[in-house]
């Protein structure tokens, strides 16, 4: 299933409506030195944030190849899936790393983009529950169960790369900090009641599993266009 580890950089941390909310974590989600500027880094955390982000999504992007490789060799159509949807995580760290340290318009233009990938990984869940309606896939538990693991496992890794950043105010690295960190906790609930539901002896609770990962996709896509557009009016007002 998709991975639902999108973060908003436009936003200073808002809820689905668009409306802002207390930062989770207590602190200051934004301090402008300049308007239109994103808040001070010190450059040599600027440079580590960097590394670490850069990393995360190049680190993905080669665990991601191998599993596509490997489903590949064995003909399993579930890994080959499993494999391809890290691509969106590639994606919205790489686009973390590429916004991080330019200004709000670069900000917004990212948040945008992310809400892109989000809605492309909506259409990519459904298409995979009509495909695996039309030709229902063989119950693999090794496959599945690896898929689950290396799920959780990678997300625990990144809430390790990123610890270190947690208390810093600037909007691009907190928030893929607090998106790793919630992501932890959601993926471990999602590949686990992912791989439950793919067990399940009747098929139907797994196709209701890829439409609720769909619609959290969808709905991800529609508060990141909301919450940008809220803030573009604010301003131009």
């Amino acid at each position: 299933m998709p991975r639902l580890s999108a973060f908003d950089a436009s936003e200073r941390v808002e809820d689905a409506d668009g409306r802002h909310k207390a930062d989770p974590d207590g602190e200051g989600a934004r301090i402008d030195s300049e308007p239109g500027h994103a808040a001070p880094v010190d450059p040599r955390v600027g440079r580590a944030y960097r590394l670490a982000i850069w990393g995360i999504a190049l680190g993905i992007l080669v665990f991601a190849g191998g599993v596509v490789l490997w489903a590949l060799a064995i003909g399993n159509s579930q890994l080959f899936k499993d494999g391809v949807d890290w691509v969106y995580d590639v994606a919205l760290y790489g686009i973390a790393a590429l916004v991080f340290g330019r200004d709000e318009r670069a900000e917004r233009v990212a948040a945008l983009g992310i809400g892109a990938v989000m809605a492309v990984a909506g259409l990519h869940a459904l298409y995979d529950l009509w495909d695996k309606i039309l030709r229902p896939r063989p119950i693999e538990l090794a496959t599945l169960g690896f898929s689950a693991a290396s799920a959780i496992l990678i997300a625990y890794i990144i809430i390790g790369m990123l610890w270190r950043f947690r208390a810093e105010p600037n909007p691009v690295i907190k928030a893929t900090w607090l998106s790793s960190r919630n992501d932890a906790i959601s993926t471990t609930g999602f590949a686990l009641l992912g791989l439950a539901a793919r067990l399940l002896p009747m098929r139907w609770p797994e196709y209701l599993f890829d439409l609720f990962v769909a619609f959290l996709c969808f709905q991800a896509s529609w508060a990141i266009w909301r919450a940008t557009k809220a803030e573009s009016g604010a301003r131009a007002g």
